[in-house]
């Protein structure tokens, strides 16, 4: 059973906990540690059009500003997706621990999941509400 006095808090733990890794992922590692040229020429690399490194890198960095924010939660976690099942595709021929040579699959899988989880329990506490989109553009919501 779920406790709807904690369950709250819980999404806002979730939500704050993946939007600080992504910020980190983003800024830290790919701008900060590897530079974002050095970040394009991985990509490269790897056979994917450097333009996808500037793309991942805002994806990160913006999404983890709204996570951290709670900011159409729901909406940034499915957004999000795609970069995690791309990371965990790129991985998968590494084998399974992360710590293996290129890095396994088991935390993208499983950074995949949590924005799944974070996706189905929406923005939890503490979270900047925002009026709907649909409000936003002058349409009343159902009542």
């Amino acid at each position: 059973m779920i406790d709807n006095r904690t369950a709250p808090y819980a999404a806002f733990l979730l939500r704050v906990g993946l939007g600080l890794l992504f910020l980190a992922h983003g800024l830290v590692l790919k701008v900060m540690t590897f530079t974002i040229p050095g970040t394009v020429g991985y990509f490269e690399s790897i056979g994917y059009p450097g333009l996808f490194a500037y793309l991942v890198i805002l994806a990160e960095i913006g999404g983890g500003l709204l996570l951290i924010a709670g900011v159409y939660t729901r909406w940034i976690a499915l957004a999000l997706l795609p970069v995690m099942i791309g990371a965990t595709l790129q991985h998968v021929g590494n084998g399974w621990v992360f710590s293996a040579q290129g890095g396994g699959w088991e935390f993208p899988a499983f950074w995949t999941v949590l924005l799944v989880v974070q996706s189905l329990l929406g923005d939890g506490a503490l979270a900047v509400k925002v009026p709907a989109l649909g409000a936003a553009a002058g349409r009343r919501e159902p009542a």
